[in-house]
Protein backbone atom coordinates (compact mmCIF):
# COMPACT_ATOMS: atom_id res chain seq x y z
CA UNK A 1 0.00 0.00 0.00
CA UNK A 2 1.47 3.49 -1.28
CA UNK A 3 2.18 6.26 1.96
CA UNK A 4 0.26 9.54 1.13
CA UNK A 5 0.66 12.28 3.25
CA UNK A 6 -2.52 13.80 3.56
CA UNK A 7 -3.86 17.82 3.57
CA UNK A 8 -3.24 18.05 7.26
CA UNK A 9 -0.02 16.58 6.76
CA UNK A 10 1.48 18.37 4.54
CA UNK A 11 0.05 21.52 6.04
CA UNK A 12 1.71 20.90 9.43
CA UNK A 13 5.08 20.23 7.33
CA UNK A 14 4.87 23.96 5.47
CA UNK A 15 4.10 25.19 8.89
CA UNK A 16 6.92 23.80 10.52
CA UNK A 17 9.46 24.97 7.31
CA UNK A 18 7.90 28.38 7.34
CA UNK A 19 8.21 29.14 11.42
CA UNK A 20 11.93 27.73 11.18
CA UNK A 21 12.60 30.54 8.10
CA UNK A 22 11.03 33.76 10.43
CA UNK A 23 12.26 32.44 13.26
CA UNK A 24 15.63 33.74 11.91
CA UNK A 25 14.56 36.97 11.89
CA UNK A 26 13.47 37.35 15.22
CA UNK A 27 16.00 35.15 16.98
CA UNK A 28 17.58 36.56 20.16
CA UNK A 29 20.49 38.18 19.99
CA UNK A 30 24.19 36.89 21.48
CA UNK A 31 26.04 39.14 23.33
CA UNK A 32 28.30 40.48 20.99
CA UNK A 33 25.58 40.49 18.23
CA UNK A 34 25.70 43.64 15.82
CA UNK A 35 21.77 44.00 16.41
CA UNK A 36 20.53 43.28 19.84
CA UNK A 37 16.49 42.23 19.96
CA UNK A 38 16.76 41.50 23.87
CA UNK A 39 13.68 42.97 25.71
CA UNK A 40 12.78 44.72 21.86
CA UNK A 41 8.71 45.61 20.87
CA UNK A 42 7.69 43.54 18.24
CA UNK A 43 7.62 47.11 16.12
CA UNK A 44 11.29 47.20 17.01
CA UNK A 45 12.14 43.72 15.70
CA UNK A 46 10.28 44.11 12.93
CA UNK A 47 11.97 47.76 11.59
CA UNK A 48 15.33 45.94 12.77
CA UNK A 49 14.47 42.96 10.37
CA UNK A 50 13.28 44.49 7.22
CA UNK A 51 16.18 47.16 7.62
CA UNK A 52 18.65 44.62 7.97
CA UNK A 53 16.78 42.49 4.61
CA UNK A 54 17.45 45.82 2.80
CA UNK A 55 21.54 45.86 3.27
CA UNK A 56 22.92 45.38 -0.01
CA UNK A 57 19.49 47.40 -1.96
CA UNK A 58 20.67 50.11 -4.44
CA UNK A 59 21.00 53.66 -3.73
CA UNK A 60 17.75 55.45 -5.31
CA UNK A 61 17.22 58.98 -5.01
CA UNK A 62 13.19 59.26 -4.12
CA UNK A 63 13.42 55.12 -3.76
CA UNK A 64 11.09 53.49 -0.78
CA UNK A 65 10.87 50.19 -2.59
CA UNK A 66 13.41 46.69 -2.68
CA UNK A 67 14.02 47.97 -6.18
CA UNK A 68 15.81 51.10 -4.75
CA UNK A 69 16.45 53.03 -1.60
CA UNK A 70 17.29 56.51 -0.30
CA UNK A 71 17.95 57.50 3.19
CA UNK A 72 14.15 57.99 4.12
CA UNK A 73 12.63 55.46 1.88
CA UNK A 74 14.94 52.96 4.09
CA UNK A 75 13.44 54.18 6.89
CA UNK A 76 9.58 54.47 5.30
CA UNK A 77 10.02 51.24 4.18
CA UNK A 78 10.96 49.32 7.55
CA UNK A 79 8.74 51.40 9.72
CA UNK A 80 5.71 50.08 7.53
CA UNK A 81 6.77 46.62 7.53
CA UNK A 82 6.17 47.26 11.34
CA UNK A 83 2.97 49.07 10.63
CA UNK A 84 3.99 52.72 11.21
CA UNK A 85 3.54 55.91 9.05
CA UNK A 86 6.34 58.34 8.59
CA UNK A 87 6.65 61.51 6.40
CA UNK A 88 8.64 60.97 3.64
CA UNK A 89 11.81 63.49 3.70
CA UNK A 90 14.61 63.18 6.39
CA UNK A 91 14.27 66.31 6.98
CA UNK A 92 10.44 65.78 7.52
CA UNK A 93 11.00 62.83 9.94
CA UNK A 94 13.38 64.73 11.85
CA UNK A 95 10.69 67.70 12.36
CA UNK A 96 7.54 65.34 13.19
CA UNK A 97 8.82 62.47 15.38
CA UNK A 98 9.19 62.54 18.79
CA UNK A 99 13.56 62.84 20.10
CA UNK A 100 15.10 60.96 22.52
CA UNK A 101 18.10 61.50 24.52
CA UNK A 102 19.56 57.88 24.34
CA UNK A 103 18.49 56.24 20.77
CA UNK A 104 17.57 52.29 21.29
CA UNK A 105 18.05 49.75 18.26
CA UNK A 106 15.01 50.97 15.58
CA UNK A 107 15.15 54.70 16.74
CA UNK A 108 16.09 57.00 13.78
CA UNK A 109 18.99 58.61 13.60
CA UNK A 110 19.34 62.42 11.66
CA UNK A 111 22.33 64.21 10.24
CA UNK A 112 23.02 67.48 8.85
CA UNK A 113 23.66 71.33 9.17
CA UNK A 114 23.11 73.45 11.81
CA UNK A 115 19.35 72.21 12.17
CA UNK A 116 18.07 70.58 8.69
CA UNK A 117 18.21 67.00 8.54
CA UNK A 118 19.73 66.02 5.22
CA UNK A 119 20.49 62.54 6.03
CA UNK A 120 18.98 59.37 8.40
CA UNK A 121 19.81 56.07 9.69
CA UNK A 122 17.94 53.35 11.51
CA UNK A 123 20.31 52.78 14.70
CA UNK A 124 20.76 48.93 15.17
CA UNK A 125 22.16 49.17 18.43
CA UNK A 126 26.03 48.29 19.64
CA UNK A 127 27.48 51.97 17.72
CA UNK A 128 25.99 50.81 14.18
CA UNK A 129 23.28 52.14 11.92
CA UNK A 130 21.69 51.04 8.68
CA UNK A 131 21.72 53.71 6.34
CA UNK A 132 21.55 54.23 2.14
CA UNK A 133 24.52 56.32 1.84
CA UNK A 134 24.18 57.79 -1.82
CA UNK A 135 24.24 57.65 -5.46
CA UNK A 136 26.29 54.40 -6.53
CA UNK A 137 26.35 52.53 -3.43
CA UNK A 138 24.10 50.27 -1.46
CA UNK A 139 22.23 50.22 1.72
CA UNK A 140 24.83 49.23 4.53
CA UNK A 141 25.72 49.02 8.20
CA UNK A 142 28.24 51.55 9.54
CA UNK A 143 29.59 52.49 12.83
CA UNK A 144 28.71 55.24 14.52
CA UNK A 145 32.10 56.16 16.43
CA UNK A 146 33.54 57.92 13.36
CA UNK A 147 34.37 61.54 13.06
CA UNK A 148 32.13 62.14 10.12
CA UNK A 149 28.78 61.07 11.92
CA UNK A 150 29.93 62.71 15.15
CA UNK A 151 30.20 65.91 13.35
CA UNK A 152 26.63 65.79 11.82
CA UNK A 153 24.93 64.34 14.37
CA UNK A 154 21.32 66.32 15.16
CA UNK A 155 19.61 63.66 16.84
CA UNK A 156 17.57 60.70 17.17
CA UNK A 157 13.64 60.00 17.65
CA UNK A 158 11.32 56.99 17.91
CA UNK A 159 7.77 56.31 17.32
CA UNK A 160 8.38 52.86 18.02
CA UNK A 161 7.27 51.30 21.20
Amino acid sequence: MPVTLGKFTIALMLLAWLSGCASRDVAISTPDSPMPRDGLSMERVLILAHAQQAIGTPYRFGGNTPDGLDCSGLVELAYRAAGMRVPRTADDQFRALPAVDTPKPGDLLFFGERSRATHVGIYRGNQQMIHAPGSGRAVVSVPLDIDYWQQRFLGAASLAP
